[in-house]
């Protein structure tokens, strides 16, 4: 896996070589932009407003646009000399539950892998692990300073950068302020589907349909074969849902489907105990033998 960064782990006196690795990748379907009529690439070119000529990308450099329009340019050299401490340091700024963490203010994931002796690498993993806590730091990815939790996975320390806390939108919706009310019964029906759809998270059981689909339909152009269009939902704009009628179908249908998903294994064990389970008149005459004998 590509390094993407490498430095080491500050913990007090005790510094930790690590290098970084992302930990997660997009399975998207990408498409490149062509021309309908022949399939020909479809290219940009780098000009510059004042003049309109191409500019080579070795000449392009940072620009910060001022309220006014106005352009202060930043060069290289320029963000060279920032004072970014944790530039080659993950630096731990404090020790928090997990729990407490906002999961809409985390990002990307790396790995972090021991680059030297990994003592104090599985040192600092386990104190984690035994406290219960994991630690918040500043780390320096692309000339930015960021936000990041570092906390133990299967073993591996994995860095997960944040948003700063004024990235994050707080949430300012009309209805927050109504006052709307919910029925007793709708809320324990409500409470019956959730318990009826309880279960272990068990991610490799979910698949993306969408690229499934779309894969196929890239593949039955190079065959040429015909493309099957899936069938459109049927509208519902419009239709007046009766709240409590929609519960209880939404429960018996998620009742039904756990009972079919259960069914098969429940007649597997049946069988298998009915097969260990020795035959009755087999053993009621095998003791009337025995009191024969004894006799």
């Amino acid at each position: 896996m590509q390094t993407v960064w490498k430095g080491s782990i500050s913990f007090g006196l005790v510094s930790i070589p690590v290098r970084l690795v992302a930990a997660t990748e997009e399975r998207d379907v990408s498409f490149r932009q062509v021309h309908a009529a022949d399939g020909g690439r479809i290219r940009y070119k780098r000009v510059c407003d004042n003049g309109g000529h191409e500019v080579a990308y070795a000449d392009i450099a940072k620009g910060y646009e001022l309220p006014g329009g106005d352009i202060v340019v930043l060069t290289d050299e320029d963000l060279a000399d920032l004072p970014i401490a944790s530039s080659k340091v993950v630096e731990v700024q404090a020790f928090v539950p997990f729990e407490e963490i906002d999961p809409t203010a985390l990002s990307r994931a790396y790995y972090a892998e021991p680059s030297a002796d990994p003592k104090p690498y599985v040192l600092f993993r386990d104190a984690l692990e035994k406290a219960g806590r994991v630690a918040i730091v500043k780390v320096a990815l692309r000339n930015r300073e960021r936000l990041a939790v570092l906390r133990s996975r299967e073993g591996v320390l994995v860095v997960q950068t944040m948003l700063w806390p004024d990235e994050v939108r707080r949430p300012d919706f009309r209805f927050l302020d109504d006052r709307v009310s919910v029925r007793p019964q709708e809320m324990r029906m409500a409470e019956s589907y959730i318990d009826a759809m309880a279960e272990e998270f068990e991610p490799d059981e979910f698949v993306d349909d969408y690229r499934e689909a779309l894969l196929e339909v890239v593949q039955a152009k190079v065959e040429g074969a015909e493309i099957t269009k899936a069938p459109e939902p049927e509208a519902e704009e419009g239709k007046v849902v009766d709240l409590m009628e929609a519960l209880r179908r939404s429960v018996a249908e998620a009742k039904k489907q756990r009972g079919e998903a259960a069914e098969a294994p429940a007649k597997r064990t049946a069988k298998k105990s009915a097969a260990k389970k020795p035959p009755a008149k087999k053993s009621a005459a095998k003791k009337s033998a025995a009191k024969r004998k004894s006799a």
